[in-house]
């Protein structure tokens, strides 16, 4: 002991304690900002026109323009982008969010949350704006953090485990963090996410769970439902979750009668899928002068579709004149699911041209993701003698494509899927020369970025020695997801 002078009486449990405790020893990370979430209109009215910072003429300048950008997608959502809006409000100097006056912070929110796809880009950008304000401590809306959770579940093409995870953790963020219960939107994106990952006992705990907290069913939650049963392949429980859909006087539209013939035909009831599709077709005898619709029209029609549902459970006397007005016709993802099923499962192509002259005939436009499935579905069924998917058709079909393109220009994009599908379906119906062909008649009109030039070119190298699709060993390593979409049919 004499050899170290001793300065305290101090134990080694007690040093221990110090450094593991990132408390005592100072290095622990700040408690907050947490995040505050709420719909109380005395806690989102912050700041105000005067309790926003001083700024120079500068700074001044750019929350205008900020201002006005966000205005003009407001006003007109199609013609403006959002990575512009996004850029100005990069320029203002930190806090940015506290440059903004509270109402013109949840407009720049708004748009920002409802992009016109939702992709990785869009989702980063949205998570940096409530990150900002939640480090300014100000309050977010909870129809915001629904936007985030969204955000977080739909980013992806292919949802997996890893967006149920991000969900739940904000779902309980928003709960425990914030203290404020999940609505029924918030509940029907996690039942969404949950059923389409096929988690189905999550999907069935979240329904357990708003049925206790007594959250009332929406227009959107009740097709999730039938989604739901469509995915266990249960018919009976298709029809039993519509029949539950029209009796909570909810208005039926195209986007339900497509949910229900998805989930017919993957049950295999292709008879009763056609019959929904032709009193769908039969309905409305004027289908042809129906205008199209896009992704910001179809919000707008949602929000409708529920006011008309609200005014029909008030006013029952009125419902059958609200649901007379609805659109109940068939749109491109009516056909899509029909060409689909017949050009990958079934391999019917009498089905297919019947339903693409239908199409026609009703003056649907035609969409990259038409030929994808036609392709795909050339790939599956032909390449033998006497088969109906035979190298003229195919021929036929990629004139087709090249005339749309030609017709259509940046209206109709042919992305990498269409392009290497419609390449592996020329080498299985014909030959290598014809894949040459192909691929350079395909190159002088698609609108792939050229970092993937070099991919499609290894590709076609790939193609024409017969290695694509697969392995090295002749058997497939990989996860068995990637094999299949989700609903079952072959990548």
């Amino acid at each position: 002991m004499a050899f170290v002078r001793q300065e305290d009486a101090s134990t080694v449990e007690e040093h221990l304690s110090f450094h593991q405790d990132t408390y005592q020893s100072g290095y622990a990370q700040p408690d907050g900002p947490r995040v505050q979430v709420s719909d109380r209109k005395y806690n989102g009215r912050y700041p105000s026109k005067d309790e926003t910072p001083k700024m120079n003429d500068k700074t001044r300048r750019k929350v205008s323009r900020l201002c006005a950008a966000i205005l003009r997608r407001l006003r007109y959502p199609t013609r403006s982008r959002l990575g512009p809006v996004y850029h100005l409000y990069m320029q203002l100097p930190e806090p940015r969010m506290l440059h903004l006056e509270w109402h013109w912070k949840d407009r720049l929110l708004k748009i920002m949350g409802t992009p016109s796809k939702r992709n990785p880009e869009a989702m980063l950008r949205y998570f940096a704006l409530i990150r900002d304000a939640k480090d300014a401590g100000l309050t977010i809306r909870r129809s915001h953090w629904n936007l985030a959770l969204a955000f977080a579940t739909k980013y992806a093409s292919h949802n997996t485990s890893d967006e149920v995870e991000t969900a739940l953790r904000l779902w309980k963020e928003m709960e425990r963090g914030a203290g404020i219960k999940g609505n029924d939107v918030t509940f029907n994106v996690l039942f969404d996410i949950a059923i389409k990952v096929g988690n189905f006992p999550l999907g069935d705990m979240i329904y357990k769970e708003m049925e206790a907290r007594g959250v009332q069913f929406n227009r959107y939650h009740h097709v999730s439902v039938i989604h739901y049963f469509g995915l266990k392949l249960d018919s009976g429980g298709i029809r039993a979750a519509y029949r539950a859909m029209v009796e909570a006087g909810e208005m039926v539209d195209t986007v339900a009668l497509n949910c229900v013939i998805s989930g017919l035909l993957r049950c295999g009831e292709e008879p009763a899928a056609e019959e929904t599709y032709q009193r769908m077709k039969n309905g409305h005898a004027k289908a042809a002068e129906i205008p199209d619709r896009n992704y910001m029209t179809d919000k707008v029609v949602s929000r409708v579709l529920m006011l008309f549902a609200k005014v029909g459970k008030e006013h029952p006397e009125l419902q059958k004149t609200l649901q007379n007005n609805v659109d109940l016709t068939p749109n491109l993802r009516t056909y899509r699911l029909f060409i689909d099923h017949y050009s990958l499962r079934v391999g019917d192509l009498t089905k297919v041209a019947q339903y693409l002259d239908e199409m026609k005939y009703l003056k649907v436009p035609i969409h990259p993701t038409i030929f994808l499935g036609l392709f795909k579905g050339f790939y599956l069924h032909g390449g033998f003698a006497g088969s109906a998917w035979s190298e003229q058709r195919l021929e036929g079909v990629l004139k087709a494509l090249y005339q749309a393109k030609d017709e259509g220009g940046q209206a109709f994009l042919i992305d990498r899927w269409v392009a290497i599908w419609a390449l592996r379906a020329i080498q299985k119906c014909s030959t290598g020369d014809a894949v040459i062909r192909a691929y350079q008649d395909l190159a002088a009109r698609w609108d792939i970025h050229p970092e993937h030039y070099e991919f499609m070119e290894s590709l076609v190298e790939v193609i024409l020695t017969g290695r694509d699709l697969k392995s090295s060993t002749g058997n497939w390593t990989g996860p068995a997801h990637r094999r299949f979409k989700k609903d079952g049919s072959p990548l």
